[in-house]
């Protein structure tokens, strides 16, 4: 799941060396934390959450077959 999200910031954002993902487990979840440059958060995000919510989207329903609860957080 890693690399999807990876693939995903990469085609967003303009600084692609600032792009950072790691997995962690918090309260019985797996949680994929997206690292971006502060000039690009915004493009991760999108208007309204837009972007974010659609890449929490595509993860969870990559993550369905293996049977885990895996969240994503853009984080600072």
């Amino acid at each position: 799941m890693e690399e999807l999200v990876k693939t995903i910031a990469l085609s967003l954002v303009e600084n692609t060396e600032a792009v950072s993902v790691r997995e962690t487990v918090k309260e019985g979840e797996t949680v994929i934390e997206l690292k971006v440059a502060a000039e690009d958060r915004g493009k991760v995000i999108g208007k309204q959450g837009r972007i974010a919510k659609a890449i929490r989207t595509v993860v969870k329903a990559a993550s369905a077959k293996t049977n885990r609860n895996i969240g994503v957080e853009i984080v600072q």
